[in-house]
């Protein structure tokens, strides 16, 4: 996913720079081409590419959530041990 993202970073990075170094470009049409083209465009490919890692984290966490409830669920349903009362004192 990241070589990717890197590898489109690159190219961007060589288009905005030929157009601030090219003489009927601009610094601001350099910018434009480096958002547009650029963070635009790989901030969406990282997020569809990153979907299945969120969905596996999320689903970690619910199961982890499943089972410390599951195990409170169980230590209140297992009782406690009674207490014994203490034998009355014997008289002397």
């Amino acid at each position: 996913m990241y070589l990717i993202l890197i590898a489109w970073f690159y190219v961007v990075l060589m288009m905005a720079i030929a157009e601030a170094t090219n003489p009927a470009g601009s610094l601001l049409g350099a910018c434009i081409t480096f958002a547009l083209y650029g963070l635009l465009p790989m901030g969406i490919v990282a997020y569809i590419l990153g979907t299945p890692m969120r969905k596996r984290r999320l689903r970690a966490q619910r199961e982890a959530e499943q089972r410390a409830w599951d195990a409170a669920q169980a230590q209140q349903a297992t009782p406690a041990p009674a207490a014994q009362e203490p034998a009355p004192p014997s008289a002397p």
